[in-house]
Order: structure tokens, then sequence, then C-alpha cells
């Protein structure tokens, strides 16, 4: 098949526990926009984009990341051109965060949402 059907990606799920929590976390620390919130989900609007996150109350013990080896792997990655200022802002917010690494000249950290979700930030 040479041509594709699909245009792009439009959104993500992501579990959480609590949707409101959850969703002022996402739009108050990270800066993005709430869009939607129901009892049922949470939609995150990505800047200008068309590129949603819905946010999804589960009560299940399950995460929007997965593991290799036994090792937590992120499925979402954020660019942002200030990493080290992004860094510094979630640990003033009290995020849990790791180091900023630099592999090949790739620079990126990874961070939890308030639910354990793995997520990674890179520039």
């Amino acid at each position: 098949m040479t041509t594709s059907y699909i245009e792009q990606v439009h959104y993500m799920r992501i579990p959480v526990k609590n949707v409101e929590h959850s969703a002022h976390w996402y739009r108050d620390v990270l800066g993005l926009q709430l869009v939607n919130m129901t009892e049922e989900l949470a939609a995150i609007k990505v800047n200008d984009g068309p590129f949603l996150l819905i946010l999804i109350p589960t009560e299940d013990e399950t995460f929007a990341h997965f593991t290799v080896n036994q090792e937590q792997e992120f499925s979402i990655g954020f660019t942002s051109p200030e990493l080290a200022k992004f860094h510094q802002h979630l640990i003033d917010q009290g995020v849990k965060v790791d180091e900023i690494k630099e592999e090949n000249g790739h620079a990126f950290f990874h961070f939890y949402d308030p639910d354990g979700n793995k997520l990674q930030a890179h520039w």
C-alpha cells in the first residue's frame, strides 16, 4: 500500500485516578489547555496543534507507559526548547523528575504525572 488513509494522530488516552485533579495538573503544571472535562474524561490540548491528551478515569493499576526488560519506558514525549527551565519548573512544582541526560547531542529527561504515568521532555 503506497497511500495512507491516516492524516495524523489526533489523541492519546492516559489512565488517571481522578480526572479533575489530573486535568488541573496538566493545565497548571504543564501549561496545556483544558478543552473539556466531564466525569468520563478530560480533553487537554497541546498548543495550537490538533493533538489532544484524553484523560480517562480508572481504578485499575495501569499506566500510559510500558516496560522493556522490566524497565519503565515512556510512550509520550514532549518537546521543550527551554529544557533546563522546564526541568527546574517541574522540580519547583514538586513533580517527580529524573536528571537531564544527553545522548548524541540529544538532551532529555523523564518525569511523572500525579498518577505515575512516565513522560519525557526533550530538545
